[in-house]
């Protein structure tokens, strides 16, 4: 008489999603070169004191602030978009003004439009400041100001390209899916980063004069 033997279950190993973890390396490797930013912001700063004191005067602190303050809670409009994606919820299921209902793709061209307004912020910054004669030839410090500041607008920018390409993605999947969900994850990621630094920056170059 043969017995029957039962096959083992399949043992399913947890791993970490390979997209994630690879953002996650590129973005540490993001984090040197702005290191390498700010050790030249405070170098600069060290040799030519007296600069800084005087060109520090030209920054308007309260406007720069109120353009911080959108950038930061687009984080959080962005974190929010990333829950509806892990709930593969695509759109809103009620009103417009209805945010409980809201999905990822309210939630991340609400990201967008915040994100807009600060690169428009950032350039109304440097127009009023090129207009009172601090460019980035002017001296050593509208040097540092406008490479570190013009760095990061730039990665602002390739943030808001990749929000565009999370949206178009969804709008042309069939069925917005594990797929649609990891890529909102891995660019909400990329935005944090960019929000983290420029909170940094702030400090640094409009707080701490």
């Amino acid at each position: 008489m043969s017995h029957a033997t039962t096959a083992p279950s399949p043992i399913h190993a947890t791993r970490p999603n390979q997209v994630a973890v690879g953002t996650i390396v590129w973005l540490s490797s993001e984090l040197m070169f702005f290191a390498g930013l700010f050790a030249m912001y405070f170098t600069l700063r060290a040799q030519v004191p007296e600069v800084w004191a005087d060109k520090t005067e030209l920054l308007n602190i309260p406007f720069a602030l109120a353009n911080t303050t959108i950038l930061v809670l687009s984080s959080f409009t962005a974190q929010a978009g990333v829950w509806a994606a892990e709930r593969y919820q695509r759109r809103r299921t009620g009103k417009l003004y209805q945010f409980k209902g809201w999905g990822m793709h309210e939630w991340f061209v609400l990201t967008y439009i915040m994100g807009s307004v600060f690169i428009a912020g950032q350039v109304y910054e440097y127009a009023m400041l090129i207009s009172e004669g601090l460019t980035i030839s002017s001296s050593p410090y509208g040097s540092v100001f406008y490479l570190t500041t013009g760095f990061h607008g730039l990665h602002v920018l390739g943030g808001l390209i990749a929000m565009l390409f999370v949206l178009a993605r969804s709008f042309a999947a069939k069925k917005f899916g594990t797929h649609e969900a990891t890529t909102t994850i891995v660019v909400s990621y990329y935005w944090h980063f960019v929000d983290v630094v420029w909170i940094a920056l702030f400090a640094v170059i409009y707080l701490i004069q």
